[in-house]
């Protein structure tokens, strides 16, 4: 059996629903009996899908995985504002859902693609002197947040419904998808919030090869440590 301090590398896991990116990486540490270990970008407990996890030395390029492209398929919600953009939060308007053209859709979706700003919501880990703006959300504040610079490359709408649309987006680092779908209601005059998320992509990394939380937790070490990628198994897949 490997130990844990010899293990270097990057590990794909498919994150479950209503579970932290910080579990998934109690669960590693668990796992393969190590200390070191990293996640690259945040997924909300809502969101499901690829969570690239760092271990060993490998937590020395999580900085340069996170600045890598993602891709999501999500659910928006139309009619149904919420305080965190998200089905997780409460609701804090409700407001009738015409029958929108497809064209309409299009159009709004259209509005946000390529180069433009993205306020943070309130409930996100950012900082504002030195406090997460999520617990200054707890207590019932609003502070002003600086808006990012963020890329939309692709969008594509994969079903409508009376009350929801399925989505995919291919966007950059920092991207808010419950923003994305909160301004898209906004856009349509009805107000709506994210339902679903599922990153899909992380750069060359696709959710298509990771491991299963449940497959996670079974083990064995030996078993889990066979799925870490090598250094060099990381920079040949991302054409370093």
């Amino acid at each position: 059996m490997r130990s844990g301090t010899d293990i270097d590398g990057v590990l794909l896991v498919d994150k479950s629903q209503a579970m932290t990116s910080h579990d998934v990486v109690a669960i590693t540490r668990r796992a393969l009996n190590t200390k070191k270990v990293g996640h690259c970008g945040t997924l909300d407990p809502l969101a499901t899908g690829l969570l690239i996890i760092t271990i060993g030395r490998g937590t020395k390029i999580q900085d340069l995985l996170m600045s890598e492209d993602k891709e999501y398929i999500g659910t928006l919600k139309l009619g149904e504002e919420t305080d965190s953009q998200d089905s997780d939060g409460q609701v804090t308007k409700s407001s009738p859902v015409p029958e929108f053209t497809r064209e309409q859709i299009d159009a709004a979706f259209a509005k946000f693609h390529g180069d433009f700003y993205q306020t943070p919501p309130m409930v996100s880990a950012i900082k504002k002197d030195g406090v997460p703006l999520y617990k200054l959300a707890r207590q019932g504040k609003v502070v002003e947040r600086e808006p990012r610079f963020v890329h939309v490359y692709a969008h594509e709408i994969l079903a409508i419904r009376p009350t929801e649309i399925d989505f995919r987006v291919v966007c950059s680092k920092g991207f808010y998808v419950r923003t994305y779908a909160h301004e898209i209601g906004a856009e349509l005059g009805c107000g709506a919030h994210l339902k679903a998320l599922r990153r899909t992509k992380s750069g060359r990394f696709s959710v298509e090869g990771a491991i299963t939380i449940d497959d996670l937790k079974a083990g064995p070490q030996d078993a889990v440590a066979q799925r870490v990628l090598s250094l060099p198994a990381v920079s040949r897949l991302r054409g370093a």
